[in-house]
């Protein structure tokens, strides 16, 4: 979803960018200190794998943005928070720079948005999940990543709202309307991605994944 270049007030834009900027600073310290060598080259294969889904979008009418996977969840549910940022962020900044999918201006409220919202309520949602006994792995999954992008739809819509662009219920029923399907696409994706994602080859520490 991501919001195109020059709708955004400055208010809006500029502070989304002091929060991202320092966000990212902290997933950078912690991947430094945390994160197993091993770990980079899938990270680099699901860099590439989110990376092409998203390339896929549409725009959609009445919300002056656009609709794709996110895959902010997988990454969180693979690798935890803090490493699923700087993955997002590496996909969101490419898409952004060389591509112009979002622009330069709104790039600090995309990456707030997908990649630091995104898998952070997933890494939430899922931890709150992972105690109830009576829901399989999978559908704790789907849930997980429906309820992320539902969640960053609310917040861009909130976005748009506060720069004039469209009003809040507007934006907000265009949005929902077509990120309940597209959450429900993410959902059984990342549902049937990830366990093979976590048999493969390159084993993650325990507190690396938060599906482990």
């Amino acid at each position: 979803m991501h919001i195109p270049d020059g709708i955004l007030d400055p208010k809006v834009w500029a502070s989304s960018a002091i929060v991202t900027v320092a966000v990212l600073a902290k997933s950078v310290q912690y991947s430094r200190s945390k994160l197993q060598y091993r770990a980079v080259p899938v990270m680099g294969v699901m860099s590439a794998f989110i990376f092409a889904s998203q390339m896929i979008n549409f725009p959609l009418l009445g919300a002056a943005t656009s609709g794709h996977l996110i895959g902010g969840a997988l990454a969180a549910l693979l690798f935890g928070f803090w490493p699923a940022t700087l993955i997002m962020t590496t996909v969101v900044a490419i898409q952004a720079i060389v591509f112009q999918d979002g622009g330069i201006t709104a790039l600090g409220t995309n990456l707030l948005n997908m990649a630091i919202l995104a898998p952070g309520v997933a890494a939430l949602v899922y931890r709150l999940l992972r105690s109830v006994s009576f829901i399989s792995r999978s559908v704790k999954i789907f849930i997980t990543s429906w309820l992320s992008v539902q969640t960053v739809t609310l917040v861009v819509a909130i976005e748009l709202a506060l720069s004039g662009v469209v009003p809040f219920g507007t934006g907000v029923k265009a949005l929902l309307f077509w990120h309940t399907f597209i959450g429900i696409g993410e959902g059984i994706i990342t549902a049937i991605v990830l366990p093979f994602a976590l048999r493969s080859s390159f084993q993650l520490r325990q507190e690396e994944s938060l599906t482990q």
